[in-house]
């Protein structure tokens, strides 16, 4: 939330400011809470990237793996500064997360191979530079969901095609913390004002963050599950301490 306090970055050039008290826990940090929730991102993105390789899945899941973590270092870097070039480096990867998504999940039915990746590059670096020129927050918003509806879809496909109940688990726990943490971002974003006030303030933009760390580990794994089960892999999901899901597959010998 925007105020008089100014700390070592400056003055807020962001379009956006947020439900927290600037630079108030640090002169170094303009929004403390906002920033470092993206930490468990970054470290479930890290966990996804080691299984990713230690199982010997497609490049595409190790690219997504580290875009998760690529968004999550870019919002650190736009809520400790608030400035606009570092609210680029979160706004852009996050449409760029979204392209990868959609490419993970209809590429597999796709006939010519090669338009659906060389169609979504370009979109995203048009994207990209569209974005750098112009301030649209609002555009920039619906853009966003309308490209998180793209992928429901086909979400939905995968899940009601999976017999396996740990699998229908993960997309479950990704439904549960894609809601929590939409509900955190719309109570941050539209009952500020009230929550300024109060004793406390209940960081629901940091709880956002916190949840889609989880909801893209979940999302991934499932989609690693689905991958696996169509290429034969005999994928099973195993818990890790007997709480922490990931998939572990079989490949035939000669893959």
């Amino acid at each position: 939330m925007a105020d008089e306090l100014s700390g070592f970055w400056g003055p807020v050039t962001s379009t956006t400011d947020w439900c927290e008290q600037n630079y108030a826990r640090s002169p170094y940090i303009a929004e403390f809470y906002n920033t470092i929730s993206n930490a468990p991102g970054i470290l479930l993105a890290f966990i996804g990237l080691v299984i990713a390789l230690r199982q010997r899945f497609e490049k595409r899941f190790s690219v997504l793996h580290i875009s998760n973590m690529i968004l999550a270092i870019g919002s650190m870097l736009f809520h400790a500064t608030l400035h606009r070039v570092q609210q680029q480096c979160d706004e852009t990867p996050m449409v760029w997360e979204m392209l990868l998504y959609i490419y993970i999940l209809y590429s597999p039915d796709w006939h010519y191979r090669s338009t659906m990746p060389t169609f979504l590059f370009i979109y995203g670096a048009a994207f990209a530079i569209v974005h750098s020129k112009i301030r649209f927050e609002i555009g920039f918003k619906v853009h966003y969901v309308v490209l998180c509806l793209i992928c429901i879809p086909r979400m939905y496909k995968y899940y009601i095609y999976t017999e396996d109940q740990s699998a229908k688990k993960l997309a479950k726990l990704y439904l549960i913390t894609l809601l929590l943490a939409s509900i955190c971002w719309l109570c941050d974003r539209l009952c500020c004002k009230e929550m300024y006030n109060w004793n406390f303030n209940p960081q629901g933009h940091a709880l956002w963050h916190i949840f889609l760390g989880f909801n893209a580990y979940f999302a991934n794994t499932f989609l690693m599950y689905c991958r696996a089960k169509q290429r034969n892999w005999s994928p099973k999901v195993v818990h890790l301490m007997g709480f922490f899901p990931y998939v572990k597959i079989q490949k035939p010998k000669a893959q």
